[in-house]
């Protein structure tokens, strides 16, 4: 009997789905699989349920959710083996999008059923792991403007990035890339596990789940006729197009962000305070069992 403990973000998707326990229960047979299923009510509680799952070894954890979701049950996830499942649900769904995991929830609920499973790559930044990708300097202010407006769609995140690109003082930057290292003044900093953000936006459209490396995107500061360029062809998905931004790819890097003791980033979406200005970020190769179409 194969044991699936769902974790349902009751919220994501402005609530507008049909994931629940009762919907869970009438889709599996219950004679051929033991279901749990937990409700996170708060901001990093799927963190906690996934704890308490973890004790009672299922076979798979499902997150049913956004980003967020996903990235807090995953987080415990990582180099165990218990398989991580995803019901998207959220807004972005920028990880599901790339593991192609359709948003209809009973098709997504199929592909849990055949258990076909593969390994991906896990970022890690400081003591956390991303499963997307995390960013720092104005992709973090523009998530946090984002999280507070209280709308979570595509018109919300165009608008937070215009509000914070009109003000955003680009930070120095300290870093090495190989042998080289490197002091730019930098609009932003991104690295990248998967090749979409959501929304069916990417700044990496070449990274892979399992190549072994991770995708880094540099963009310096800009004027603002060149950060009218560069948010247009985020937009409309050719960033190949701007010339400005560096890509590089890389196993591991630090990096020291001058003036400033707590730094902020985005992790996989979601706004965050480092109580530090310096972060080690590297991969994990293979090291979250999954499951895809």
């Amino acid at each position: 009997m194969l044991h699936l403990f769902f974790i349902i973000n009751p919220s994501s998707g402005k609530g507008n789905h049909s994931i629940n326990e009762e919907t869970i229960k009438t889709y599996f047979d219950t004679k051929k699989y033991k279901i749990n299923v937990s409700y996170s009510k708060y901001p990093k509680h799927a963190i906690l349920l996934t704890e308490e799952a973890i004790k009672l070894n299922p076979d798979v954890i499902i997150a049913c959710g956004g980003d967020g979701t996903i990235n807090e049950v995953a987080n415990r996830l990582v180099n165990t083996s218990i398989k991580l499942g995803i019901i998207p649900i959220g807004s972005g769904n920028g990880l599901a999008s790339n593991l192609n995991i359709p948003k209809n929830s009973l098709e997504a609920l199929q592909i849990i059923e055949n258990n076909r499973t593969t390994t991906i790559d896990v970022g890690k930044i400081n003591d956390t792991y991303f499963f997307s990708n995390m960013g720092l300097g104005i992709d973090a202010e523009i998530i946090e403007r984002y999280q507070n407006s209280g709308k979570r769609n595509l018109m919300s995140y165009v608008k937070a990035s215009i509000n914070r690109s009109l003000w955003y003082e680009p930070k120095v930057f300290n870093y090495s890339i190989g042998n080289h290292k490197l002091k730019e003044s930098l609009l932003f900093l991104f690295i990248s596990n998967s090749n979409e953000m959501g929304y069916n936006i990417s700044l990496t459209p070449n990274a892979s789940l399992s190549d072994g490396y991770l995708d880094l995107l540099t963009v310096p500061k800009l004027n603002f006729f060149n950060k009218l360029y560069f948010g247009i062809a985020v937009i409309i998905n050719k960033i190949h197009t701007f010339k400005k931004a560096k890509h590089h790819l890389i196993k591991e890097m630090n990096v020291d962000i001058e003036n400033t003791s707590n730094c902020v980033a985005q992790i996989d979406g979601e706004y965050h305070i480092l109580n530090t200005n310096r972060i080690s970020i590297s991969i994990l190769e293979r090291s979250l069992n999954i499951i895809i179409p």
